[in-house]
């Protein structure tokens, strides 16, 4: 079954809105693997406004599922995941100043850089997950620079679903064949929910994993967070 990955950002922006430990992001994590979570993902950007490099010190020494940190590969980036050695680091091409984000990897373009900032996360023994819209030359060239998997940057299906789920997943449905025509494995993300996800995963079975946060960390202040927990994993689990 896919995998799902919670993106906890936002709890940590709660957080930092107040200053202080409140909620607490390590016992909030570990609380979401306990309520049924297969990884945890974070996305530490360089102003710090969620999560910090402390948290993702704090997190890899205590969490037993996967850890995923993803983000922009600029020096200081760089260095913590080579510190902290994660299961997985996913690149993201966001600026500094991106409110979240916004486009996917050309990994045409971007070979070399993405050739050789992949090759020292797999020295580390990291996999690597390139972010890349749902355009099959990008998944093609995310092969070419030597990663692992791909994720495919679901925002522009959520935002076309509810005017025509078919048409919407279509061009995600291109990319995830090209992705296993590569031999990549297959991560999605970014503006999934309970209304959209399951028949993403439906429509792609052998999606790998799933990472999401703002949805679902908004659905738990309605449902709770371990019974929201539970209702995503029965979403990948309904749609096989």
């Amino acid at each position: 079954m896919t995998k799902l990955s919670v993106n906890i950002n936002k709890i940590a922006v709660i957080r930092n809105s107040r200053g202080g430990n409140c909620p607490d992001v390590v016992r909030a994590a570990l609380d979401i693997e306990r309520f049924g979570a297969d990884g945890i993902t974070v996305h530490p950007r360089p102003d710090a406004r969620h999560i910090r490099h402390d948290d993702v010190r704090a997190l890899k020494r205590v969490l037993a599922t996967e850890l995923n940190i993803e983000g922009n590969p600029v020096p200081a980036f760089v260095d913590l995941v080579l510190e902290v050695v994660p299961a997985q680091v996913t690149l993201v091409p966001d600026a500094p100043d991106a409110l979240t984000s916004n486009a996917g990897w050309n990994t045409v373009a971007h070979r070399d850089f993405l050739t050789e900032v992949t090759a020292r996360f797999h020295e580390r023994g990291i996999r690597v997950s390139h972010f890349v819209d749902p355009d099959p030359a990008m998944v093609a060239g995310a092969k070419a620079c030597g990663a692992d998997r791909i994720e495919l940057y679901t925002e522009a299906y959520a935002r076309l679903f509810p005017a025509g789920r078919e048409a919407a997943v279509a061009p995600y449905v291109a990319a995830a064949e090209e992705a296993r025509r590569q031999g990549l494995g297959l991560n999605a993300g970014h503006d999934l929910s309970l209304e959209n996800l399951a028949y993403f995963v439906e429509r792609i079975p052998w999606t790998d994993e799933v990472s999401i946060g703002h949805a679902l960390i908004s659905d738990a202040l309605y449902y709770g967070l371990e019974n929201t927990v539970q209702l995503y994993k029965r979403q990948l689990k309904n749609s096989r």
